[in-house]
């Protein structure tokens, strides 16, 4: 009979050394940190050659009056590109339409998005199928739901207008009265990015602890009571970044101005974005446009460091 209580083998006093093989000893002098650094460095050059680079040049262009459709080279002028850009009336007429158009859009888009969210978190039946409906417009490319709406409120052709002949309302100049057109461009951009907010409120709304209704049906508390302390505060500041990544793309709308208005009638609905554009590619002067550029870039980063210091001041309260 074997016996069981045998003593365990004595380890050696002292441990054997253990020796790195010979390939890890050609490349002993790859430390973590360089190792690291190896792996980072292709992104951070690709980085570097397609936003930095390109930021530095137009950062340079921004101090000369350099046009890149003349042929007569370059020159220093200091900063007179920013005291033109900053001083024109036609570059604050253009910045009241974009602040309009921000505060519009983003506004109503705000407004519809968490209220749709709001109704579909209630447990509706089909809430998969309904909310991938919604989620349709902003799959969509801008270009091509811009050449889908210029059909829809074409004057002539358009189904809105027809459908608004039909009920006795007559047909109404949607994209080419000053009015209106702006407007139009409000409710077309809401119809396309309105899902955005909805998806980001849905997230927040189905995130809510379900033990705080609980309590607050055991406390008898009414709907408006749950909806005012409950979603609403656990809600908004996910909400708030929805917003402010909708303001920023709505500061600097192009693609909607470009297909459904070219920025008319008589430049009521030309926003910055889209009057830079016209000053390198119709005016011609390069650097005039950088400097334009340029300072949207820094209203844009000064506005965001606001909004984000608010956002930190309300999570952290």
């Amino acid at each position: 009979m074997a016996n069981t209580l045998q003593t365990p083998p004595q380890t050696s006093a002292k441990a054997e050394r253990l020796e790195a093989p010979p390939a890890a000893k050609r490349f002993a002098f790859l430390t973590d940190r360089k190792l690291s650094f190896l792996f980072i460095s292709p992104a951070l050059a690709l980085l570097v050659f397609l936003s930095i680079w390109p930021l530095l040049w137009l950062l340079g262009l921004s101090f000369t009056d350099y046009s890149a459709t003349r042929d007569t080279g370059w020159g220093f002028i200091g900063v007179d590109n920013y005291v033109e850009v900053l001083t024109s009336p036609v570059v604050h007429a253009r910045a009241l339409t974009t602040l309009i158009f921000v505060l519009g859009a983003v506004g109503l888009q705000t407004i519809l998005g968490f209220t749709i969210a709001f109704l579909i978190s209630r447990r509706v039946k089909g809430r998969g199928a309904i909310t991938t409906l919604f989620l349709i417009p902003m799959m969509l490319s801008p270009i091509v739901v811009g050449l889908f709406w210029k059909f829809m409120l074409d004057v002539q052709f358009g189904v809105v207008n027809s459908f608004l002949d039909s009920l006795g309302f007559g047909r109404v100049e949607w994209l080419t009265q000053q009015r209106l057109a702006l407007f139009s461009l409000v409710i077309v951009d809401t119809w396309q990015w309105t899902p955005f907010i909805m998806l980001i409120a849905l997230a927040g709304l189905t995130a809510v602890p379900k033990y705080l209704y609980e309590a607050a049906e055991i406390d008898r508390a009414s709907e408006w009571f749950k909806f005012r302390r409950i979603t609403f505060p656990l809600v908004w500041p996910l909400l708030l970044i929805a917003i402010m990544f909708r303001a920023i793309e709505a500061f600097r709308l192009f693609d909607l101005v470009y297909i459904l208005t070219g920025g008319g009638p008589g430049g009521t609905t030309e926003t910055l974005s889209f009057n830079v554009y016209k000053v390198a590619f119709f005016g011609f002067d390069t650097g005039l446009a950088s400097a334009y550029g340029i300072l949207m870039v820094i209203v844009v980063t000064i506005a965001a460091q606001f909004y984000l210091r608010y956002l930190n001041r309300l999570q952290e309260g």
